[in-house]
């Protein structure tokens, strides 16, 4: 039993408050220091975004001076690549451009309609059968490409991950979904040894304005791609995208960390398209669908979009 002294206090309860009394002041050195420290933080943090402030001011400046139509030391190359593996005659308008920035491993944004040649350079792709569709692409021209996805085999897999950390590897583009980059560590484990050993080049961002909670399709695994510029800060960017207003394109700028980024931006003019509205009838229109098919379109190919799926199959099968 413990004892108590003249005003009732036992020993135990003395005890007590010295340890609290002894922890109070501990806390109080601690917060001091604490403070002391977030001090030092504040005048480190207001230096650094001084200094990040005027790298980019010089970055830009630096930007502003390039003409990116003009000629460069990989010119040569890249009109022979194109004319001997892509046997092409000519780029498309601004794709030379686009090219000469990450070639000068500037993080650039493209902004082009559907079917520009945004392709040429595709990697990460929202869409396994449109990476499907680049590697089909890529075998008839002869060029090394893979793909990462969930229906990858362990031994394609693994195959492709020797591949990424081999600088003298004959692999020239791997297509991966974002949900792939953002749940796989040891793909990206594999990505930083293929930087450190000078083979990862480019990331190249197909759809980048699902980065934007702002565009109309946006997709949270893209949020995850913020973390390229920050492991890969030497590896340039490659946004791309079909739709992308100029709050869209603030906001993946934003979300990528690419501040100075170049941006192309082709008109959106299609020479071969026109818009025409006909008056829906009421009730089944199968016989005048038909019927516009075979009088305006006869012996071509051709699109009807539907709602769903579900109406998709059933006007197919009508029109059948």
């Amino acid at each position: 039993m413990a004892a108590k002294s003249e005003n009732g206090f036992t020993s135990r309860e003395y005890s007590e408050l010295a340890e609290i009394v002894e922890e109070i002041e501990f806390n109080q050195r601690k917060i001091a220091e604490l403070i002391d420290r977030n001090e030092q933080l504040e005048q480190r943090k207001a230096e650094l975004e001084i200094a990040l402030e005027i790298r980019n001011v010089e970055q830009a400046e630096k930007i502003a001076s390039i003409q990116f139509d003009g000629t460069f030391p990989w010119s040569g190359s890249v009109d022979s690549i194109l004319k001997e593996i892509f046997h092409l005659r000519s780029f498309r308008p601004l794709q030379r451009e686009a090219i000469n920035a990450v070639m000068s491993e500037l993080d650039t944004l493209v902004v082009m309609s559907t079917g520009a040649g945004k392709s040429l350079v595709v990697v990460i792709s929202p869409l396994i059968s449109l990476i499907e569709d680049q590697l089909a692409g890529l075998r008839k021209l002869g060029i090394e490409g893979a793909a990462l996805n969930q229906s990858t085999s362990k031994e394609d897999v693994k195959r492709i991950e020797a591949q990424l950390v081999q600088k003298d590897s004959d692999l020239r583009l791997l297509y991966i979904t974002p949900e792939k980059l953002a749940k796989s560590k040891r793909l990206m484990n594999k990505l930083e040894k293929s930087a450190d050993v000078g083979a990862l080049k480019v990331f190249a961002i197909d759809e980048v304005h699902c980065c934007s909670q702002w565009g109309h399709d946006f997709r949270p695994d893209y949020k995850f791609l913020n973390i390229l510029k920050r492991q890969f800060p030497n590896v340039p960017l490659l946004g791309l995208t079909a739709t992308a207003t100029a709050s869209v394109l603030a906001d993946v700028k934003s979300m990528l960390d690419i501040p100075n980024a170049v941006v192309f931006k082709a008109g959106f003019n299609r020479t071969n398209l026109y818009y025409e509205v006909i008056q829906k009838p009421d009730g089944d229109i199968t016989a005048e669908l038909a019927n516009l098919i075979k009088t305006r379109f006869p012996n071509q190919s051709g699109i009807v979009y539907c709602f769903s799926r579900k109406d998709c199959e059933e006007v197919a099968a009508r029109l059948r």
